[in-house]
């Protein structure tokens, strides 16, 4: 009845060497490990956002800056130690949080100034208070929800950044959400409970 020719369907094949070519942040390391010191610094561009996002759910604001600093420089020292060049971004990421539980090993014990008694209050005071809530919640939310929040990173952006399946983050940011605006709204008697943050 109908005659359909296979032969012009519109499938595009594949060419192998499109298929085989590396991400651009593979191309980066490569370039980093053969000391091109361009290539380390925009690495270090494309990723500061994840490691700062990654230590500030974990140790004082304060410190945060220096430890970006020392994540990079063990990066760059530990770079031929990168099995999978594709992998850039979650090994960075490990890296941090290492390096944020060293910080509490090492560190003394002391108790911080909070800001309202320090500089009085206002909106400082308010988005310090929420970061010490978000540090409150369970690991898995704090992360995701600091990259979201703070960093500005889009889910999809730390789901490849991160390693982990977007539909991790998804859930993450969904139930960390959650989570932070019910202790949001305890602490503030209530006032978010049209759900809106």
């Amino acid at each position: 009845m109908f005659e359909v020719e296979t032969g012009t369907l519109l499938f595009a094949e594949r060419r192998p060497e499109a298929a085989e070519a590396p991400p651009p942040e593979a191309a980066l390391v490569e370039s980093a490990r053969a000391g091109d010191r361009a290539a380390f610094e925009r690495l270090y561009h494309t990723y500061a956002p994840l490691v700062h996002g990654v230590l500030l759910a974990r140790v004082p604001y304060g410190e945060v800056s220096d430890l970006v600093q020392d994540v990079f420089l063990t990066a760059f020292r530990k770079l031929g130690a990168l099995r999978d060049p594709e992998r850039f971004g979650p090994w960075v990421a490990i890296i941090a949080r290492n390096r944020a539980a060293d910080f509490y090993r090492r560190a003394r014990q002391t108790e911080e100034l909070r800001d309202e008694l320090a500089q009085g209050a206002g909106r400082p005071a308010e988005a310090a208070e929420a970061l010490e809530i978000i540090r409150s919640l369970p690991e898995a939310y704090r992360e995701t929800l600091v990259l979201r929040l703070v960093e500005g990173m889009t889910g999809p952006e730390i789901a490849e950044r991160t390693g982990l399946r977007p539909a991790s983050v998804r859930v993450n940011l969904h139930r960390g959400m959650k989570l932070l605006r019910q202790r949001l709204g305890v602490k503030c008697g209530g006032d978010l409970k049209d759900g809106s943050l």
